[in-house]
């Protein structure tokens, strides 16, 4: 794939650069992790971007996206790794909002669509339930039609950041007597409404960033159904592809190894660099490798979408390799910075003044990214998952 720049788009990456340099807000967000941020911390560059016109590439034109080409989108998210901006929240913009988009009606579009874009409404994920996480089709939750409402009523579990959203998109079983796979219906959920009850679960690392959340006899009016009822397994495959292919991450993983390489030149190890050492180099070559082929997957991926193709089995061919690759640098950065990475403390414990974290600023962190990162081989579809569909779409097994 030839990705030789154009001068029109040189002139687009120094114009991202700039806009960057000169607009994030690095006096808010000050290099913390998610699970240490205010909501407004967290939107304060979402809505930067959505004020440019920036904030979701990926949607059509008319809606708000961008015409950016190929070679444009992928320079956008390299520069975004460039500059360790935080990453934009998915929920919105990259999962329900191509649903709403593609399979809502227009009182739907027009509803949520431009709270999803302006960074107003915060969405959560309802997907995941205690014993219906890979096997999602097994899902317990109710949704009964009485009337002009659902009642709804099950335990949805692993919320990320539930505890600030407005709004949750949830998978209900509307049908029991069907076929797992056909008696699901795609509800959009306001977390305000009486029953609701969202739950902290407090993760390795020791941040609060995912939650469960019950229903207990909530009312949803059918005007929130999303397309046709017991058709919601289509949706939920949908907006799983779209959630799949982001979470590769190529760029902000090329930027890690840039950062472990560095690590590597800093330790030293019986007086030499680590980086002077042969079978370490070797670790980081075997993933660069792999992250090189996975980057022709991504832009293959992008190519397809320019024309109009949504996204198919090589979303779990990135996911797969993008969290693999991801996971492995974040246990070579600890075996980079040694014994600094048995120094851990939890998020926020800093803060006080009353918590001291010995060794070199590069080793910060080391503990808390390796625990975090090894959620992402589950999420959007456990990776073993991820190898059944590949064998089935891709290899025909």
């Amino acid at each position: 794939m030839d990705m030789s720049f154009s001068p029109e788009d040189i002139a687009f990456r120094e114009e991202v650069r700039t806009f960057i340099a000169d607009n994030y807000p690095r006096d808010v967000i000050n290099g913390r992790s998610r699970g240490d941020m205010s909501r407004d911390d967290i939107l304060a560059w979402h809505k930067i971007l959505a004020k440019k016109g920036w904030v979701a590439p990926h949607w059509p034109t008319e809606i708000g996206g961008t015409d950016w080409t190929i070679s444009q989108r992928y320079i956008w998210n390299e520069e975004c790794a460039r500059a360790e901006t935080t990453p934009l929240l998915p929920f919105g913009l990259s999962m329900v909002g191509p649903v709403i988009y593609t399979y809502g009606n227009e009182e739907q579009k027009k509803r949520f669509l431009p709270g999803i874009y302006n960074g107003t409404e915060w969405w959560c994920q309802g997907y995941s339930e205690p014993g219906a996480g890979s096997d999602l089709a097994s899902l317990k939750t109710k949704a009964v039609r009485e009337g002009d409402h659902y009642i709804v009523n099950g335990q949805k579990t692993w919320t990320t950041l539930a505890q600030f959203a407005d709004w949750i998109f949830c998978l209900c079983r509307t049908d029991p007597d069907a076929k797992i796979q056909e008696g699901i219906s795609f509800l959009l959920i306001d977390m305000k409404s009486p029953g609701i009850e969202v739950r902290p679960i407090i993760t390795m690392d020791g941040a609060h960033e995912v939650n469960e959340v019950y229903l207990d006899n909530v009312k949803v009016p059918v005007e929130n159904r999303i397309g046709e009822e017991n058709k919601g397994w289509t949706y939920a495959k949908f907006l799983l592809g779209n959630e799949r292919s982001g979470i590769a991450g190529v760029a902000r993983s090329k930027k890690a190894i840039e950062r472990l390489r560095k690590i590597a030149a800093s330790e030293l190890v019986d007086g030499k660099p680590l980086i002077s050492d042969d079978e370490f180099v070797r670790k980081i070559s075997e993933v660069e490798i792999d992250l090189s082929a996975l980057e022709v997957t991504e832009l293959r991926t992008l190519a397809a979408e320019s024309r109009g193709q949504g996204p198919g089995p090589e979303s779990s061919i990135l996911k797969v390799k993008g969290t693999e690759i991801q996971q492995r640098i974040t246990e070579l950065t600890m075996e980079a910075v040694g014994h600094y990475a048995f120094v851990y403390a939890p998020h926020g414990e800093a803060e006080g003044g009353n918590s001291f974290v010995p060794g070199p600023e590069y080793a910060k962190g080391a503990s808390q990214n390796y625990f975090n990162m090894r959620k992402t081989s589950i999420y959007g579809g456990s990776n073993e998952i991820q190898h059944n569909i590949i064998a089935k779409m891709v290899l025909g097994l």
